[in-house]
């Protein structure tokens, strides 16, 4: 079993900043990607960033150039830095990981964390 906890999220104002971070914690696995999801109230959860464990990063369109997903691995933890940040970006942010214990793969959701943006 793997656990992931997430922190960082908060209320900000337009245009302000917030660091979110994941970290995982577990025996025998290994972890290949890992990600950011979002669901804003009334909305469909959505990708908003992904990283591969050698560092290969995918953002929604909307987020690329204000938002950086990174990972250290050596601490089995994911990144997300929000930089101007907008109210459409108001929603709880959900930490994901791909796991893999010998020829298993498995994908863990952390608890959500709320970010909310003021105008």
């Amino acid at each position: 079993q793997v656990q992931l906890v997430e922190s960082g999220g908060g209320l900000v104002q337009a245009g302000g900043s917030l660091r979110l971070s994941c970290a995982a914690s577990g025996s025998r696995f290994s972890i290949n990607g890992m990600a950011w999801y979002r669901q804003a109230p009334g909305k469909q959860r959505e990708l908003v960033a992904g990283i591969t464990s050698g560092g290969t990063t995918n953002y929604k369109d909307s987020v690329k150039g204000r938002f950086t997903i990174s990972r250290d691995n050596a601490k089995n933890t994911v990144y997300l830095q929000m930089n101007s940040l907008k109210p459409e970006d108001t929603a709880v942010y959900y930490c994901n990981a791909e796991c893999q214990r010998e020829l298993t793969l498995y994908v863990y959701w952390g608890q959500g964390t709320q970010v909310t943006v003021s105008s």
